[in-house]
């Protein structure tokens, strides 16, 4: 019998890992946009306060550069190990980066105005996020390291 899909846990991962942090940087460059039409996107410039200097919002900039490079480590790191406690470390990984898109989904409807287009975005990332745990998981479970994916398949469908 033929399998429709052939394609290994890692890759699976991978493309996957690829499809968030594209939505991620799309995500970003959403709430930039306006920029391009003359619209200011501060946030301190609607409450009439002074805008932040780069100083204080170094923490922020560091904490985006570390969410966004876990998974590009994550990526290359799937594409060359499979070993167990790596794996079992991918798969929290990704369930941490689920609730945290969660979270942030939801800090967005708190916003006001809600932009309604982000919330859409978030809430397909988050739906991606619960496939990548899924995917995770699956290949969290497969048995020794030198064991590929879609072998284990066969042998589970042969059995």
């Amino acid at each position: 019998m033929t399998r429709i899909n052939s394609i290994n846990h890692r890759e699976k991962i991978i493309a996957l890992w690829t499809v968030f942090l594209l939505g991620m940087l799309f995500h970003t460059q959403l709430a930039l946009m306006p920029i391009f039409h003359g619209i200011d996107v501060a946030i301190m410039g609607h409450y009439h306060q002074e805008s932040a200097t780069i100083a204080e919002i170094t923490p922020i900039l560091w904490g985006m550069l570390v969410f966004f490079i876990l998974p590009m480590l994550a990526i290359v790191a799937t594409a060359f190990y499979e070993f167990k406690r790596y794996r079992v470390f991918h798969f929290g990984l990704t369930v941490v980066y689920t609730v945290l898109n969660l979270s942030h989904a939801i800090a967005d409807l708190l916003v006001d105005p809600i932009a309604w287009y982000q919330i859409v975005l978030m809430v397909l990332l988050f739906f991606i996020g619960i496939l990548l745990n899924i995917v995770a998981y699956q290949w969290m479970r497969i048995g020794s390291r030198g064991q590929n994916s879609s072998e284990f398949v066969v042998r589970s469908y042969l059995e």
